[in-house]
Parts: structure tokens; C-alpha cells; sequence
């Protein structure tokens, strides 16, 4: 009777142990399949989508910016692709930019950049790389520019280059004053020059 009872507990525990065998095989095989359902490719959009989600900002596509500066100005600014930063509510980070400003003597600038910044609460604006600027008959080229609303004032600079019918110059920085249309330039030589010009004489 003894020897029954024990081979009777032996295949009691074998048969508990093929059970167990049995559920995990199938779990296993049941969590394969559910991901086996979604093709790699998705696998990793889904991915990159969550990993997105987690970041601090939103971004926008195609958006654009117009109103008028504190000097009666109108002006509109666009940007293929922007980024808000939940950080920084008040400040739009810009790819691909294009800005335009309509004066009130009906002269019209034009800045695009690759980069760009544009702060929604102030106004204020910055461009980055290639920056180009057309002004009438005049062109100008530099890698960085800043458009101050609340002094109206417009500040060119790194490798800054102006063409026009009168030639070619190069320079450290250019200050634009939008309100007195005049212009300030610090030259590479001889330190600074201050250089007074009256672009309502059709140049910069």
C-alpha cells in the first residue's frame, strides 16, 4: 500500500509539472503572436510616436505670424516648421523662415533664414543661418539678425555682407533703425564706423 501511495504521488507530481510546462508554452506563445500582429515597420512608428509624446514641446507645421510692430508697421512672419517649448510658452523655435515687413512709406523688407525664433509675447524675432535680407534695390547677407519690436530695431551680424548698385561691402554688424531708417555699420577695419544713410534714398 505504502509503495502505491508513493508511485501514486510521483505521477500526481509529474502531472503537475507537465500542466505547468503546458500554461507557460501557451502564455509565451499567446504574447509572440499579439506582437507578431503588428508589422516591424509599425512597430517602430508606434515607438517613435511615444517617444515624441514624452517630449516638452509640440510641433506645428506651416504656420504664420502677422499683426503690427509698436511702430505701426505690419509685418508677417512664417515658418515651415515650428517647435513650442512648454518651458518657454512665450517663445516659438522656426525652421525654414520667412519674414516680411510693409513700412508705413510703403518700402518692403524681406528676411528668410533657415533657423528662427519668434517670441509671441514681445514680438521680438531672431533669424539664423543664410540669412538673406532684401530691401528695395539692396541685398544683404549675414548668418544671424535680430529684430527688436520694443526699440525698433533691427540688428544684423556674423559675416555680414551688403550689395547694391554702389558695390559691394562687408561688416561686423549692421543696426537698422525701422523707425529713423538709418543705418549704423561697425566695420571689420579700423574699429567702428558710424555711417549714417538715408534708405529713404531707396538703398540700405
Amino acid at each position: 500500500i505504502k509503495r502505491k501511495k508513493n508511485l501514486l504521488l510521483i505521477q500526481l507530481g509529474l502531472l503537475i509539472v507537465g500542466m505547468l510546462v503546458i500554461f507557460f508554452t501557451y502564455m509565451n506563445n499567446e504574447k509572440e503572436g499579439v506582437l507578431n500582429i503588428i508589422p516591424p515597420q509599425n512597430k517602430e512608428k508606434i515607438i517613435n510616436q511615444l517617444s515624441n509624446n514624452n517630449k516638452s514641446s509640440d510641433v506645428f507645421y506651416n504656420i504664420e505670424y502677422s499683426g503690427i510692430d509698436l511702430s505701426g508697421n505690419r509685418y508677417k512672419l512664417k515658418s515651415e516648421e515650428a517647435v513650442n517649448n512648454k518651458d518657454f510658452k512665450d517663445i516659438v523655435d522656426m525652421k525654414n523662415v520667412n519674414a516680411i515687413f510693409y513700412f508705413k512709406d510703403d518700402t518692403i523688407l524681406k528676411i528668410k533664414s533657415s533657423f528662427g525664433a519668434y517670441n509671441n509675447k514681445t514680438l521680438d524675432m531672431k533669424f539664423r543661418g543664410d540669412v538673406e535680407a532684401d530691401y528695395v534695390n539692396s541685398k544683404l547677407y549675414s548668418e544671424e539678425a535680430e529684430y527688436l519690436n520694443s526699440k525698433s530695431y533691427l540688428t544684423i551680424s556674423n559675416q555680414v555682407k551688403l550689395v547694391d548698385s554702389k558695390g559691394t561691402m562687408y561688416a561686423d554688424k549692421l543696426f537698422f533703425d525701422i523707425e529713423s531708417k538709418k543705418l549704423n555699420i561697425s566695420s571689420l577695419k579700423n574699429g567702428k564706423i558710424n555711417a549714417n544713410i538715408n534708405l529713404n534714398e531707396k538703398r540700405f
